[in-house]
């Protein structure tokens, strides 16, 4: 019967290929011309530009004469050439800073995808790069600085114990590393003021609450200040401008996470800012000053409530002339110089240099300027209902150029799952719409930003009504007419790759095929297997996953892996093979099984990768083998792979 079904399924997809040609041929002359993948998954020509404090110089990432990205350099006051200062040689460096000496700039780097980031100084003058955390197994996070002490960074690593954060003071200078806060236990983040003190943590209790505690000088004792119940939304941010009150984002008292300046002594809450109808997000505070200027809040779009009156005609300025959302992403302390980023959902971020005083705008760069000449399509924000009558949230991207009916259609699945998507230009999405695809992004129950209630209904809900909401996603598009109900893939990446693992096994007629990157397959061994750091954010797995010590039977009815036998549609799986968050075993174990019941599965494993794709070489090739197996089962366009975008060694 096994080898009857595979032959079946064989002669299904050789009739499917023959069709999606033909579909293909039909809708091709309509579609625009296709955009080579390496504009949407290659490295970007510059991107994540940064002034330095002083606001004399720019710094930003761009490939090397080897396609690695860098950081460059621009003096502003003179007319010279951008100069490479850093020298990665594999992966490419994704995160930096300016540090406040101006002379240096430092960035993390890990191995191979594992995660385990150590922090690396890079010297102006001489170029010369330092490792600063030189220890294997170590995880380094940058916590704080201040202009007053330029030479001192505060950073939190796990080398005394892998589970635990402990703050370290590193002194860039001499690189000189001094603890300067023990970890007692359960901290999962800490805030120092404005003086570099470690004044407040925040802990995960056994019942999930979340604990706040403070202290008034770093030689006070620790006491318990706020709790915060495991069903509500909450989150330290920093100290306010005198350091005796703290900013925190929590929903007690109402539905979403609003903003509130808690007084330290008293206790006494004031309440800054609020939007009835989705989260807050971050704060921009005055580099020197530390008053509270701005709130993010991403609504359909990201936005801005702006609380510094001095500030109102920047941010009024800035808007009209990018007619829609911008971010600011660096300032000089004087804070007359801004970085800020135009974005849009149909082309590349526009990098500018803001002048306050004038209010005048210099272009900097495009990230990706060769992608400007190929039509892109809109992102339209998307709502309906579920099947129980809860307002749902998404994104929908058409294809340009043919009519929106009966389209072969992605669902694509964000990760997380507590997160969300966002409006803006995505790779995957461009990428997808250009083939001919509908994409449905839907921010299923569990998804952040739409405030408690939202995120608490998708608690224990993994492959039951999370799910529910993407077939109902799925029956919106179809009952639009929009999409073709025999022609749905579901593709995602993390959560989104157990998404995809759960359509194909849970519901094996929903979908048409299926694209997992990086998913687990069983619930129990991805709980066995977390990263050690993860140990005290257990007890929110317990709440929102199921528990593993009291629950391994319902853990096992909500995993992929025990219902293999139930998948008849195609599966192409990604992995990396260093993934620390979901390790390979979880893509090994399903095909494992899949192959036992010689059910065909695609499995490509990058052995230099983590939890997702960071190489371009690496994305080259994942997305090219993922868009013909997508032309084969759903009937889009397809780039023919070049030699470097050849997958077959990665094949397991």
């Amino acid at each position: 019967m096994q080898a009857l079904t595979s032959f079946l399924w064989t002669l299904a997809a050789v009739s499917a290929l023959s069709l999606s040609f033909a579909q293909a041929e039909e809708t091709s002359s309509s579609l625009p011309p296709l955009i080579p993948r390496k504009l949407l998954f290659g490295n970007p020509v510059k991107a994540a530009a940064k002034l330095s404090h002083d606001g004399t110089k720019l710094a930003y990432l761009a490939p090397d004469a080897n396609n690695v990205l860098n950081v460059w350099v621009r003096d502003l006051k003179s007319e010279g050439v951008d100069k490479q200062f850093t020298n990665d040689t594999k992966r490419g460096i994704r995160q930096f800073i300016w540090p406040f000496d101006n002379a240096s700039i430092l960035y993390i780097q890990d191995k191979d995808g594992d995660e385990d980031w150590h922090l690396y100084q890079t010297t102006l003058a001489t170029r010369a790069t330092k490792e600063l955390t030189p220890f294997d197994g170590v995880k380094v996070e940058l916590l704080d600085a201040d202009p007053r002490k330029p030479n001192e960074i505060l950073i939190q690593m796990n080398k005394r114990d892998p589970t635990l954060f402990d703050v370290y003071l590193l002194n860039l200078q001499t690189g000189q590393l001094e603890l300067d806060t023990q970890n007692p236990g359960g901290v999962v983040g800490w805030a120092a003021d404005h003086n570099l003190q470690v004044r407040a943590s925040q802990s995960l209790a056994a019942d999930g609450s979340t604990v706040i505690r403070v202290r008034n000088q770093v030689d006070s004792p620790w006491r318990d200040w706020l709790t915060i119940a495991p069903t509500e939304i909450g989150e330290m941010q920093g100290f306010t401008a005198d350091n005796q009150s703290l900013y925190v984002m929590t929903s007690l008292d109402g539905n979403t996470s609003r903003l509130f300046k808690i007084d330290i002594e008293s206790g006494k809450r004031t309440l800054i800012a609020e939007d009835p109808n989705y989260d807050l997000g971050s704060l921009i505070l005055h580099p020197t000053t530390y008053a509270l200027e701005a709130v993010g809040v991403e609504r359909e779009k990201d936005e801005w409530i702006v609380l510094d009156p001095e500030l109102k005609a920047d941010f009024q300025f800035l808007s009209d002339r990018f007619q829609g959302a911008f971010t600011l992403v660096s300032r000089d302390l004087a804070n007359q110089n801004w970085i800020v980023v135009a974005q849009s959902d149909q082309r590349p971020g526009h990098y500018y240099l803001y002048r306050r005083p004038t209010k005048s705008l210099d272009f900097l760069f495009s990230t990706q300027p060769d992608l400007e000449r190929y039509q892109l399509s809109p992102m339209e924000p998307i709502s309906f209902q579920a099947r129980d009558g809860m307002t749902l949230h998404g994104y929908l991207t058409l294809p340009s150029g043919v009519e929106p009916r009966n389209l072969p259609t992605v669902l694509l699945v964000h990760g997380g799952p507590w997160a969300r998507d966002s409006w803006g230009l995505q790779p995957m999405v461009q990428w997808l719409a250009n083939r001919g695809y509908a994409v449905l992004q839907v921010n299923f129950r569990g998804s952040t930003g739409y405030g408690k209630t939202y995120l608490n209904a998708g608690n224990r809900e993994w492959a039951n009504k999370m799910h529910d909401d993407l077939l109902d996603a799925k029956a919106w598009m179809t009952g639009k007419g929009v999409a073709n109900p025999e022609k749905v893939a579901i593709v995602g990446g993390s959560y989104g790759g157990y998404a995809t693992l759960v359509g194909l096994t849970f519901t094996p007629d929903a979908f048409c095929c299926g694209i997992d990157i990086v998913g687990p397959s069983n619930l129990i061994t991805l709980l066995q297997t977390l990263p050690p750091y993860w140990k005290p954010l257990q007890v929110i797995m317990n709440i929102r996953v199921g528990n593993l010590e009291t629950e391994e039977e319902f853990l096992k009815s909500r995993s992929p892996l025990f219902k293999v036998d139930q998948i008849k549609k195609p599966l192409l799986i990604g992995q990396g093979a260093n993934d620390p968050r979901v390790k390979q075993s979880e893509s090994d174990q399903i095909v494992r099984a899949m192959r036992q019941k010689q059910i065909p599965v695609e499995y490509l494993l990058f052995p230099d990768e983590g939890h997702g794709f960071a190489r371009p070489e690496n994305r080259l090739k994942f997305y090219a083998a993922a868009e013909a197996f997508l032309a084969k089962y759903l009937g889009g366009r397809a780039e023919p792979a070049s030699a470097d975008e050849n997958w077959e060694t990665l094949k397991r």
